[in-house]
């Protein structure tokens, strides 16, 4: 299992620029190499990298992945998020709502009243407006902290349906007669996901079931209603 856990975190650490060389990470990660080519082999399996010419390729979708099965595997979440590229979290929540049909931007910067907001990704589908913040844990968070985050991007996120429509913002939903804007946290904790305040906390495995139930379940979430009128010049 230490092993297995060694490997993840070189895998890591050494495809955050592209791909690597088998020896690279052998070295790194301290093993045999007939031990490292088993764990190599048992990893492209399950798709999560891909051997060539003794080189290990592995996307941002593929590490966010690894990044996870080594936080099941009990790897310390801030040696995990050490070798994580900030990008990759929300290049991953970005996909799974493209997938799903959702119209994605990222890094929606916008002012409402005195203050200035940024939402990591937000995600339009007709009548939803999925606002993520995307958190890569550093250490375990106590239940102050996670209700700290929890009303920051609530209050974010009813700062945008307030803001808009706004000119500055070309947001799709703003085209809508009526939008219901949910707040959501995005973590690599392991687990099934769960609500703090009624906001959605979603491990990175989960956030594809999130995104497909999440029609079905609105009444057990925290959401903003929004009707559409006229535009504000703010920004």
């Amino acid at each position: 299992m230490s092993f297995e856990r060694e490997m993840l975190i070189s895998v890591l650490r050494h495809t955050k620029e592209g791909p690597v060389l088998i020896r690279d990470v052998n070295l790194d990660a301290r093993l045999p190499l007939a031990v490292c080519k088993v764990l190599l082999d048992e990893l492209q399996n399950e798709k999560l990298v891909y051997v060539k010419d003794e080189k290990i390729f592995s996307d941002s979708e593929s590490r966010v992945k690894i990044a996870a099965k080594a936080a099941c595997l009990g790897v310390d979440l801030q040696r995990i998020s050490d070798v994580l590229c900030w990008q990759e979290f929300e290049e991953i929540a970005g996909l799974a709502l493209k997938i799903n049909g959702y119209t994605v931007y990222n890094n929606v910067r916008f002012k409402h009243g005195s203050r200035r907001y940024e939402i990591d990704v937000v995600g339009c589908r007709k009548p939803l407006v999925v606002c993520i913040d995307c958190k890569r844990w550093q250490h375990s968070i106590g239940a102050s902290a996670l209700r700290k985050i929890v009303e920051e991007q609530a209050q974010r996120t009813q700062a945008l349906a307030d803001s808009l429509p706004n000119v500055k913002l070309k947001l799709d939903c703003t085209k809508w007669e009526n939008a219901k804007f949910v707040p959501a946290v995005l973590s690599l904790m392991p687990g099934a996901f769960k609500f703090y305040y009624e906001v959605p906390i979603v491990p990175v495995l989960a956030l594809q079931d999130f995104i497909i139930q999440l029609p079905f379940h609105l009444e057990t979430v925290k959401l903003f209603s929004k009707r559409f009128s006229t535009l504000s010049s703010d920004f």
